[in-house]
């Protein structure tokens, strides 16, 4: 089994470290629940540590009015404790903060040993919430970049809809079904992973609602659908017809293509070009004809859905392609 250290990991190791040391330095009573919050506030993107640092936050600061309200309003006993969760747990559900309803607990338990709802009390307990939720919001100010990552899924992707396109264009020409599809499968997969990190990208920048690889991955995804919808009507075609090598044609040219990049204008103008080719022929004579060059229109017809969905998406500049330009799909 491999042993591996994440970069999430370090900061979780080194925020709780820090977050001890200041409160313990500062003199706070009950210090090592500083390193506690920091802990529970190092998340893995910078939108998801801070949402996860305000609930902790609004929950102590609930937690602390509360446990005033209680333990001096009526007494210092367990069962004034499950009373006042009876309460405070509704209470800080209904201001959307349940994530902070562990370590707010904490703080109810520190005021309930200390016996006494004080200014010196509040204070000391505002300032390990302050220290905890401070430290960890510094250390998840660094977030690696993925972009590596995400080219890398982008190329994985590319290449098999390459070599399933090629796949195609050979059955069209001569039926050859030896192909065991597991580009499909990996296709899928990888489409699946790409997005989830281009969302965490996401939300790694607060000014960001979207960016460029995940449109680009939901293009990709939408026309992986295309892919897998009219591959049963290809390896179903019950005759070779001419048509079938006009397309296979095209198909072959289309893989050469296939970039994050966007300029589909030349492979639209070509399928219409075939479009009219086809209409142009003559009519078939046997059903089977009439049922392969059917199945072949349909496909042509979902290609042009495939390259229609690109036209939208103004395209990726990858480290590669920054210095190059290309005709794309």
């Amino acid at each position: 089994m491999k042993f591996r250290i994440g970069y999430r990991t370090l900061k979780t190791a080194l925020g709780t470290a820090i977050s001890i040391i200041i409160a313990q330095y500062l003199g706070f009573e009950n210090f090592v629940s500083a390193g506690i919050l920091t802990i529970l506030c190092i998340q893995v993107t910078k939108k998801r540590s801070l949402q996860a640092s305000w609930h902790r936050f609004l929950a102590c600061i609930i937690a602390m009015a509360f446990s005033a309200l209680f333990f001096q309003g009526i007494a210092y006993h367990p069962i004034v404790i499950g009373l006042l969760l009876l309460f405070f747990i509704p209470t800080v559900v209904m201001f959307g903060a349940k994530e902070g309803v562990v370590s707010s607990s904490v703080i109810i338990m520190h005021i309930y040993s200390a016996e006494k709802v004080t200014g010196e009390v509040l204070l000391n307990e505002l300032g390990i919430i302050t220290i905890g939720i401070g430290v960890a919001l510094i250390m998840n100010l660094y977030m690696p970049s993925v972009d590596n990552k995400l080219e890398e899924y982008q190329r994985g992707i590319e290449a098999n809809y390459k070599r399933i396109f090629l796949e195609i264009a050979q059955y069209l020409k001569n039926q050859d079904s030896s192909w065991d599809g597991r580009e499909l499968t990996e296709t899928a997969r990888l489409i699946e992973k790409a997005k989830a990190l281009a969302i965490q990208d996401v939300e790694n920048h607060f000014l960001r609602d979207e960016n460029l690889y995940y449109q680009y991955f939901k293009i990709r995804e939408k026309q992986f659908e295309i892919i897998e919808r009219v591959l049963p009507s290809i390896t179903s075609i019950p005759k070779h017809v001419e048509q079938a090598n006009i397309v296979a044609e095209f198909v072959e040219l289309l893989s050469k293509g296939i970039h994050p990049g966007n300029t589909v204008l030349f492979y639209l103008e070509k399928l219409m070009r075939m479009k009219t080719e086809f209409e142009n022929m003559e009519l078939p004579k046997t059903r089977e004809e009439f049922e392969a060059r059917a199945a072949l229109l349909h496909f042509v017809n979902e290609m042009e859905q495939f390259l229609l969905l690109k036209r939208s998406f103004k395209g990726l500049k990858t480290s590669k392609d920054k210095s190059e330009a290309a005709v794309t799909n």
